[in-house]
């Protein structure tokens, strides 16, 4: 039977527990839902996603959050410790991989908006794995259908924590027909300059 982990939280966390009152509150969420792998309902919960939210920073600790998307299961569960999703060809301006080679901790928040309307934290450390490495490492490894989606490199976490995001607050939304341009290079298809930001004095 796979067993929770209670860990003792950063020190800001408890200052802030003693500051506010929530002590309790607090010892019973690190005992009953943080756990340091992911257990067969996470991994299966993992598998059919389509989106996650990563959260870096580099050695100063200057943040970076970020948006990852594909076909349900394109964040490959590799077991209950390891995870990997995969890195296209993107704006090249690498600010996650960049923040990862500096600092590898990383946060992942995987939320199910349509059919569980639930999410899950996953916290780590990644490593940055070229795309034939993981393919030799794991063969059976899936292959993304869409044209024009095929990775470059992969981001491999090792996880340390891993619990709920209660959907009390969660929108539940629903899925609509949406053509997406997977791997285009064409301005307005990407959204061009949306904010207008080219046009904005510096």
């Amino acid at each position: 039977m796979e067993r929770t982990v209670c860990r003792s939280g950063s020190q800001g966390e408890r200052e802030l527990q003693n500051t506010y009152g929530t002590q309790e509150r607090a010892e019973r969420f690190y005992d009953q839902q943080i756990l340091d792998h992911l257990n067969a309902k996470m991994r299966e919960f993992v598998a059919r996603q389509e989106m996650l939210f990563v959260a870096t920073s580099d050695r100063s600790g200057a943040c970076d959050s970020s948006f990852r998307a594909g076909p349900p299961g394109f964040v490959q569960v590799l077991d209950g410790k390891n995870l990997a999703y995969p890195e296209y060809r993107g704006n090249g301006v690498m600010a996650s991989l960049g923040n990862i080679s500096e600092n590898p901790n990383v946060g992942l928040l995987i939320i199910d908006f349509v059919h569980d309307v639930i999410g899950l934290h996953v916290n780590g450390t990644a490593q940055i794995v070229e795309d034939p490495a993981m393919r030799a490492a794991f063969p059976n490894i899936s292959v993304d259908p869409a044209p024009g989606r095929r990775p470059e490199r992969w981001v491999w976490i090792t996880v340390e924590e891993a619990y709920i995001h209660c959907s009390k607050h969660l929108p539940r939304l629903a899925k609509v027909s949406h053509t997406r341009h997977w791997g285009t290079d064409d301005v307005k298809r990407k959204g061009g300059d949306f904010f207008g930001a080219k046009a904005t004095p510096r």
